[in-house]
């Protein structure tokens, strides 16, 4: 199914470069004051290219894309990024710490060959915006690069895959750093013809699930479009038909997803007062005396076990345990979303908790009104106790097959479903498409 294939990447060089002073995290988890110190940085740092500044007198010529384009052509011509020689398969770990424990993630960075959704080739699991992918249109339109890889998960139930990667990984690494967050960048890379073909055919028998990325996947395809249309076709093999991935087995030891936990406001004070009530009508509710984020956390996670949905709903002075009853199953089936929807952790929120218990419909919910996100437990404690939020509903975090599965029957998770950690570091690899 999948055509994933070796490509000449563009990179930094390696000779007296601190490559932690040029490397970002991806646009979207970028905050001002981060992308102003990214600049301070190094002159070549990627946040120029990446998330460049607006400036005063910005207007259809000259704008922070028009400024991405020329910085990436002029880095190109002086050899800042400079492409590989031989066609590659990218080998990308990522070790890193949470919460005490250690984690390395691998993923195999390559070029996918684009797929609409319907084809069942790539597959997503969310629905997208029009503002982001306003946005990355016009900077693939300026650079005609891929700056990011989009994060896609496969299965390898024979681990054949896996294996492959893990031997290319006990060489010395091609890249080695450590970014602001302590978190280690390996990278190394596979031309061997013979591998990179056994790559190529085991991923032909594969499906390809979109982890994070959905707004440049859909990008990707309107700029392909794009280039088909201004040249009247395009050649199979041409780049503009390919997407950089960043490939991660469902199976992978460090495949993390974290938890996204909601916060409400804006409840009158009588719905406030009748919570408990409200959430009996689809939930089994129990109070609980547990305060603090790590105890209810643990708890939360013991009552979260396969086939069961759990949550914990916070007050500020009142804490409940609640568990999916028969009426909530009813509910989530009337809903007429696919079975594997229905399972969801974040699913249940949405329609048993803000829309049952509560009456947040789902418009209300994506207009932001009512509900907000944070991924720290302890946060939306916190939220509690200063008044910016009267409700806090801590969730399990969804796992890596729950996205698999919905996205295999067609299924698209709630908004904040998933957050997979750490996110992919951008520059260390730049796939041109033109």
């Amino acid at each position: 199914m999948a055509d994933v294939r070796p490509f000449r990447g563009l990179r930094y060089p390696l000779d007296g470069l601190d490559l932690a002073a040029v490397l970002t995290p991806p646009y979207d988890v970028i905050s001002p004051d981060q992308q102003a110190e990214y600049y301070t940085r190094d002159p070549r740092n990627i946040i120029r290219l990446e998330l460049g500044r607006d400036e005063p007198g910005d207007d259809a010529l000259a704008n922070r894309y028009t400024r991405a384009a020329a910085t990436f052509a002029d880095w190109r011509l002086r050899g800042d990024l400079a492409l590989d020689p031989t066609p590659s398969f990218y080998v990308y770990q990522q070790h890193f710490r949470v919460e005490d424990h250690d984690y390395t993630r691998t993923s195999l960075v390559a070029r996918v060959r684009l797929e609409p959704w319907e084809a069942g080739v790539v597959l997503p699991h969310e629905r997208t915006l029009a503002k982001p992918k306003d946005d990355r249109l016009k900077l693939l339109r300026a650079c005609a690069a891929n700056l990011s890889p989009i994060m896609a998960l496969y299965d390898d139930p024979t681990g054949a895959i896996s294996k492959t990667l893990t031997r290319a990984a006990k060489a010395s690494p091609l890249v080695s750093c450590i970014d602001d967050a302590g978190e280690h960048h390996l990278l190394w890379t596979i031309t061997d013809a013979t591998i990179t073909a056994q790559l190529t055919a085991a991923f032909a028998e594969q499906q390809l699930f979109i982890a994070d990325g959905h707004h440049r996947y859909e990008t990707a395809l309107t700029f392909r479009d794009e280039v088909r249309a201004l040249q009247r076709g395009l050649l199979p093999d041409e780049a503009a038909n390919f997407v950089m991935m960043a490939l991660v087995a469902t199976s992978d030891p460090g495949l993390l997803v974290l938890p996204t936990h909601r916060l409400i406001r804006g409840i009158n004070a009588a719905d406030l007062a009748n919570l408990p009530a409200a959430l009996s009508h689809y939930w089994s509710v129990d109070e609980i005396t547990e305060t603090d984020a790590e105890a209810l956390t643990k708890r939360l996670a013991g009552a979260g076990t396969p086939g069961t949905v759990a949550a914990i709903v916070a007050t500020t002075d009142q804490r409940w345990l609640v568990r999916v009853s028969d009426a909530g199953k009813q509910r989530l089936s009337a809903t007429g979303e696919p079975a594997p929807w229905q399972a969801l952790d974040v699913a249940a929120a949405q329609e048993l908790i803000l829309g049952g218990a509560l009456g947040i419909d789902r418009e209300a919910i994506a207009t932001g009104d009512h509900v907000s996100y944070v991924r720290d437990a302890a946060q939306a404690l916190a939220a509690l106790t200063t008044g910016t939020a009267q409700i806090a509903i801590l969730l399990n975090p969804t796992q890596p097959a729950q996205v698999r599965d919905v996205a295999s029957v067609g299924g698209r998770m709630p908004q904040k479903s998933t957050y997979f950690y750490p996110k992919l570091i951008t520059g260390l690899v730049i796939n041109p498409v033109w």
